[in-house]
């Protein structure tokens, strides 16, 4: 069994290429890193450098050596993260979300929820969903994906829906509904961190202008005394933060009609939790806005 610490400088001195700055890297004296590459070398039986008077570099074996301890040291990390994320999904259960919307709707059933959720807010990638599931960082996670694999599958929640609000003397605000299409070459107000309707919006509006808003306060603000169009969804009447439209606001919401402006959002988890997570899913499946 090759020692941990000997096959760590080994991957360092590959990135650092010379002794001195392997040892500076690793906190150690250059003495210590020589003497532990000669062990490595001996325990292998095989020479991973070339040492030259004034200077010293990986053999080909060398290389190959420093990659394999690379992954290696990599797989060693990710089974004690995957240990450490079972240990406390036995406890806890986290939920994680590629969207805000469902983050909506966790913070408005939080008197209602068990109380060993536990609620990441910071939004994963899409590409993210299998490998946090797997790892078990997560127990669901919320998604516009409907993922069916040998381990992980779906259930649909419901959809969120997208609407606008327009200034009411605009001619496009006399109408039931409203597409894509017929918003065009308007300006918007938005909040950054809308998930994947950034991509809907931009892709499928033409020639609009949207400006963007990072922070709530100052999207709240512009939307008030401006007559700016922006976005709602029939999530937004469970933000506590969201903007309450009152009788002096001059605009009317008009539901988006396009399909992909009906966002279906599915929760996945392991098949093998299933039956521990059924009556949460059916929680939020019938706490879900049908609107």
């Amino acid at each position: 069994m090759l020692d941990h610490y000997l096959l760590d400088e080994l991957v360092t001195f590959a990135t650092a290429k010379t002794l001195a700055k392997t040892a500076a890297t690793l906190h150690v004296t250059q003495p210590t890193i020589t003497r532990g590459m000669q062990k490595l070398e001996t325990e292998l039986g095989v020479t991973l450098f070339d040492r030259q008077p004034n200077r010293i570099r990986l053999t080909a074996t060398g290389q190959l050596a420093a990659q394999e301890a690379a992954q290696l040291l990599d797989q060693e990390r990710a089974m004690v993260l995957r240990i450490q994320n079972y240990d406390r999904s036995l406890t806890t259960r986290p939920i994680e979300t590629t969207l805000p919307g469902p983050l909506v709707l966790l913070d408005y059933l939080a008197d209602q929820l068990p109380t060993n959720l536990a609620v990441n807010r910071t939004l994963l990638t899409p590409s993210q969903v299998g490998a946090h599931l797997t790892d078990h960082q997560a127990a669901l996670i919320f998604s516009n994906q409907d993922l069916q694999t040998p381990t992980i599958e779906s259930r649909l929640i419901g959809n969120e829906n997208l609407t606008v609000h327009l200034q009411k003397f605009m001619y496009q605000a006399n109408q039931a509904t409203i597409t894509f299409d017929e918003l065009r070459g308007l300006s918007f107000v938005v909040l950054n961190a809308i998930g994947g309707w950034r991509d809907i919006i931009q892709a499928r509006i033409p020639n609009a202008k949207f400006l963007y808003q990072p922070q709530r306060t100052a999207f709240t603000e512009i939307t008030k005394y401006s007559d700016f169009p922006y976005f709602s969804t029939n999530l937004t009447p469970f933000d506590a933060s969201a903007l309450t439209p009152d009788d002096n606001d001059n605009r009317v919401a008009i539901p988006i009609s396009d399909a992909a402006a009906h966002m279906p959002i599915y929760v996945s988890y392991l098949t093998a939790q299933r039956g521990a997570l059924t009556d949460l899913i059916q929680q939020f499946s019938a706490s879900w806005p049908v609107d």
